[in-house]
């Protein structure tokens, strides 16, 4: 399958996710766009070179993805992307003229892994991006995670725009439901509570 070349220096982040989501789209593979782009899509604006995609890869989809992501213009290993598969793990593509990289990350075998895909929502902008992205709620909870994990204040910072800008359309019920379950209910108060205190 051929795609239209981007020259190098025009690329953008959103251009090089539209590549893969056009890759993902037509080969029936679920996915759902996460991290930093999510937090954009949702919440303000700030820079970022990250590209994170969660996707329901099988081995039988490896010829496919090797065979479109070629040089020049990237670089994949073969036998990252199969033992990611395996492993339920990960393995990164990388534009090779701009140094952009995309993570794709394998989906667990869980509840909440299956209801996150579910849940996944279209969007599309004035330039054309569209792609399948987590939903709101499902971004927040894993900057949860990923702050427990780290202590990163970055994930704090994003929740905090999310919620400022989709604040009247965001199903809090959910996030307190799923923060009980996935243990973090104290970072999630810990972010409402620092949400309260900026308030005039």
């Amino acid at each position: 399958m051929s795609h239209d070349p981007i020259e190098p220096s025009d690329l953008q982040p959103s251009e090089l996710l539209n590549v893969i989501a056009g890759f993902f789209d037509s080969h029936d593979i679920a996915y759902r766009v996460v991290g930093s782009m999510a937090s954009i899509a949702y919440g303000e604006n700030r820079f970022t070179n990250d590209i994170d995609i969660v996707a329901d890869l099988k081995l039988s989809d490896v010829d496919a993805l090797c065979e479109f992501f070629v040089p020049p213009d990237y670089f994949i290993a073969r036998h990252a992307v199969e033992d990611a598969i395996r492993k339920r793990f990960q393995f990164n593509i990388i534009h090779i003229t701009c140094g952009l990289k995309i993570d794709v990350m394998l989906p667990r075998r869980n509840e909440y892994a299956a209801l996150q895909q579910a849940r996944a929502r279209r969007l599309s902008d004035p330039n054309g991006l569209s792609a399948w992205f987590a939903a709101p709620e499902d971004i927040i909870l894993n900057k949860l995670i990923f702050f427990q994990k780290g202590g990163i204040e970055k994930h704090l910072r994003d929740i905090a725009g999310i919620i400022k800008v989709k604040k009247n359309e965001l199903d809090f019920d959910y996030i307190e439901h799923w923060s009980e379950k996935l243990n973090v209910t104290n970072e999630w108060s810990l972010v409402t509570k620092r949400i309260a205190e900026s308030q005039p």
